[in-house]
């Protein structure tokens, strides 16, 4: 889409635009990156479809110099996000992983136990029902736990792509300055 203006007497800028839509909590990082590739920020909107998400509406003077370097560049820029998103996100599925199916295997020891019950087995339920307490308590502790330890091991790659996209940033932000 590019749009025409008219600014000055003849001085005449023909823009393109570009909309992201990223998660809220990715959003300073795109309007800081973004600047540095000739984008300037236009405005924002939520969109509707998409819990959580906003949308970054950009524009640029479409005959910036070194054009094609800086989209290189800021491909390069948003495979570093998207790796950065993807180790945050890995960070909890392990955990969750690991805390929903000792749940589900808690609630499988209980609902034997109701069984038990309804069968006059009093032992048996009792024998059924301490896992199956357990199995709804442990989950927590399991998750807690391997997040803690999955963040450790994640926590530095994430700050080594902070500092790529940095170093990006500062070589699209030199092309725009020559």
């Amino acid at each position: 889409m590019v749009n025409e203006a008219f600014m000055g007497d003849n001085a005449f800028i023909g823009y393109e635009y570009k909309d992201v839509t990223v998660k809220d909590d990715m959003v300073s990082v795109y309007t800081d990156g973004y600047t540095n590739f000739g984008w300037v920020l236009e405005g924002t909107s939520h969109p509707v479809q998409k819990v959580g998400a906003v949308t970054l509406k950009l524009k640029r003077d479409r005959k910036i110099r070194n054009k094609a370097e800086l989209t290189r560049l800021q491909r390069q820029f948003d495979a570093c996000v998207n790796e950065i998103i993807a180790l945050e996100n890995s960070k909890v599925i392990a955990a969750a992983t690991v805390a929903y199916v000792t749940g589900v295997i808690g609630t499988a020891f209980m609902a034997g136990s109701v069984f038990a019950y309804l069968a006059d087995m009093l032992p048996l339920m009792v024998i059924l029902a301490i896992p199956g307490f357990v199995g709804w308590i442990i989950p927590y502790l399991c998750y807690v736990h391997i997040s803690k330890k999955k963040a450790e091991k994640v926590t530095p790659l994430i700050d080594g792509k902070y500092d790529e996209i940095y170093e990006i940033c500062e070589k699209a932000n030199g092309l725009l300055s020559k």
